[in-house]
């Protein structure tokens, strides 16, 4: 039996008036996976244990079948891990996105303009952070660049003791409330400050100015944690298999878990990504001898953020015909599967931002179909009847 778990990140939505009410999941033209919500076990499941904010990070523990109660201790040491970098005790490890601000003269008075700075390259945030770590980082402190505007700070011997809000969380809010608070939080926000004085004027800022783009005129720091302790998938489901996703975070819980990263050309984690090859790389995995995969698509997500519902549109209907498709059709050739499809939680276009509530799946199992007249999305899998209270239960299932 092979296992695959495709996960649209932030897929599930509330329903939008410009859609006739329906969410952007019912109005995208689905066709594979209607046609498999036909012969699968749908239903909904709780992903965010209560309490926890419904990041990406605690959400793919759950779905990947960590309990974050037990598992999690922050979203940045996990990505600390897919780069590469060895956390020591006492090691702090912080996300540090390279956002946009607006221009207003106090910096608690700016308003987030944009979480990813145009989504800049990362070559050009590789610029930067080296400036911002050659110039601001005091004794104990590392900065580390990583994909786009995706970046590491160490704070060693530190404190992770702070409230930090994702700059995701903040679109278009002005961020006096939501700078970090708490014990340490002075020196946080010191090189927050200090950093969009030092690279407002940046030459790369000023040439991505000149070309109408959003100029990465800030560090923003969130996500804080310690180095997390988790057995292997292995040993816990007695399988082994492989994590393909663009993002650092999930390749982090797999490189955490002892799955195998798989790099795929052309990955992005946005619109732009490399659907196909990400598919077809799933089932060369499973063709050459591992049994499970975990193939994430973050471009729903992305595009939640944003607040772009086209694109969000485009981004499923892309998983459903670039990626389901070519899975179902390459399958054919291997021995009997099980897919499960979902979202790992919400992202709504109305709030541009994650939350907490339970998402839909459908599990298909090639060895025992269950037929009836179902499609996929948020309102017939609540239909279904049939919720997993726990995240974690849902591996359970999948791999039982």
């Amino acid at each position: 039996m092979k296992y695959i778990v495709l996960l649209g990140d932030g897929m599930a939505d509330y329903p939008i008036p410009s859609l006739g009410n329906r969410t952007p999941l019912q109005y995208a033209s689905t066709p594979n996976m209607d046609k498999l919500a036909e012969v699968s076990q749908l239903g909904m499941v709780t992903t965010v244990p209560a309490g926890f904010s419904p990041g990406s990070d605690v959400a793919n523990l759950s779905v990947i079948g960590y309990d974050p109660k037990t598992y999690y201790t922050g979203r940045s040491p996990l990505e600390a891990i897919s780069m590469g970098i060895d956390l020591l005790p006492g090691d702090i490890s912080f996300r540090c996105n390279l956002v946009t601000l607006s221009d207003e003269e106090n910096y608690q008075d700016k308003r987030m303009l944009d979480y990813c700075a145009g989504e800049i390259s990362s070559e050009e945030a590789a610029e930067l952070i080296k400036t911002i770590n050659e110039t601001l980082a005091p004794e104990g402190i590392n900065f580390y660049p990583g994909i786009s505007y995706r970046h590491l700070m160490v704070w060693h011997n530190g404190t992770g003791e702070q409230h930090c809000t994702p700059p995701h969380d903040i679109a278009d809010k002005t961020i006096g409330n939501y700078l970090p608070q708490g014990n340490g939080s002075e020196e946080l926000l010191n090189m927050m400050l200090n950093s969009n004085k030092l690279i407002e004027e940046h030459p790369i800022n000023l040439l991505r100015k000149e070309r109408g783009k959003n100029p990465a005129n800030s560090i923003w720091l969130w996500g804080q944690g310690t180095k997390p302790k988790m057995p292997a998938f292995k040993d816990v489901y007695g399988v082994e298999g492989a994590m393909i996703s663009a993002v650092d975070l999930t390749k982090g819980i797999a490189q955490a878990v002892g799955l195998q990263v798989v790099d795929v050309h052309g990955a992005t984690g946005n619109i732009h990504t490399n659907f196909t090859g990400k598919a077809k790389a799933a089932l060369k995995i499973l063709s050459e001898g591992s049994d499970f995969v975990y193939l994430h698509i973050e471009a729903p997500d992305e595009a939640g953020h944003q607040g772009d519902l086209e694109t969000k549109i485009q981004a499923i209907e892309a998983i459903d015909r670039l990626v389901l498709g070519e899975i179902i059709s390459g399958m054919k050739e291997l021995d009997d599967y099980k897919l499960v499809v979902l979202p790992d939680h919400p992202t709504p276009i109305s709030l541009r931002t994650h939350t907490a509530e339970p998402v839909p799946f459908m599990l298909f199992n090639s060895a025992a179909i269950k037929n009836g007249p179902r499609i996929f999305h948020e309102k017939s899998a609540l239909a279904a009847n049939f919720h997993i209270d726990q995240g974690p239960d849902l591996m359970k299932l999948f791999l039982r």
